[in-house]
Order: C-alpha cells, then structure tokens, then sequence
C-alpha cells in the first residue's frame, strides 16, 4: 500500500505541482508551515505534505492571507504535522464535522468534530512541548488533574498559561469558554 506519508518527491518536481517557484517552498519551511523530510540535505516531499501545500497556496492567493495568517490558522489543525490523518467528511456525513473549517487534506470535505476533548489533547504538538504536561508526566502537577483540563490552560502559540506560569508572567490562563 502506498504511504501517503513517505517522503518521495524533491522540491523542484514539487514546485511544478504546485505552481511556485522552490524558494517559495523554502520560505514556507523556514517559516514552520512545512516539515518535508530530509535526506542529508535534500527534501523529500510525501503527498499529504503536497496536500498540505496545496491547502496553503488556496489560502494565499485565494483567501488573501500572509505567512503569519496561514501559520496562526494552521496551527488550530491538530492534525496539520500527524502523520495518517484521515482526511475529513462531506456536509452532509452521517458523523459529525465542523463545516467552518475545511479539511486540508480532501478538498471539499470539513474535519470531523473530536468525539473526545483528550482524543485531540494526546496528537496534539502543544501538549509535547508544554511545561505543565512535562511536570504531569514526572508527577509534579496537580493531582487529580487530566489531558483535558491540562489543555484548556494551553494557548494556541503552544505556550502554556497554567496558573502558576500565568502568575509569573502577569497574565491571566486560557481557559475555555462554554
């Protein structure tokens, strides 16, 4: 079976795919909105990254967004970098889908709705990179606490406002409104 993920493709044949010129494509990586795979010193695009260019050109030149809008709004995907995502559903799916946000990966398709709140909490990037979650895993946080909770103090810059932090930087925590 053919792995969507493997990097097959070198950044010039990717770049006539996609219409733009390969520096552009470096820009893009340099700016964290790409991660291809490397072999030494080459790139090696896969094809959910050629969807993932893709998905950023449409909101470029479509939607009118700069790097830093593509980033932020990238960045509310928690599947942007998960390696087997399975795409989304159409409109009118029996599951549910979230229809103000189209799916990157299947053009014309919306992402599902988390059926869990901590089902998207253990793929996310955030949560790897968080100080509370950090502390949870060596057995310093709060007890009784969980991935769910944990996340609601995370901001989407991924930097992580729990309480404790929050005091220290003179901000107050994110937290989720119902």
């Amino acid at each position: 079976m053919f792995d969507e993920d493997k990097g097959l493709y070198t950044i010039g044949t990717v770049a006539e795919l996609i219409v733009e010129h390969p520096e552009t494509l470096r820009v893009w990586e340099r700016n964290d909105l790409i991660r291809p795979d490397r072999t030494g010193y080459q790139r090696k695009y896969s094809g959910n990254d050629v969807r993932r260019l893709k998905f950023i050109k449409y909101l470029m030149d479509n939607k009118g967004l700069n790097i830093a809008g593509v980033k932020h709004l990238t960045s509310m995907y928690s599947c942007w970098y998960k390696r087997n995502c399975n795409g989304g559903a159409h409109r009118n799916s029996p599951v549910p889908v979230n229809e103000s946000k189209a799916c990157w990966k299947t053009e014309g398709t919306y992402c599902y709705v988390a059926s869990d709140k901590a089902e998207m909490c253990n793929s996310c990037d955030m949560l790897r990179n968080c100080n509370f979650h950090l502390k949870e895993e060596q057995g310093n946080s709060k007890e009784g606490s969980t991935v769910s909770e944990a996340c609601n103090n995370c901001s989407v810059s991924g930097t992580c406002t729990t309480e404790n932090e929050a005091s220290e930087l003179e901000i107050s925590p994110t937290k989720e409104t119902k």
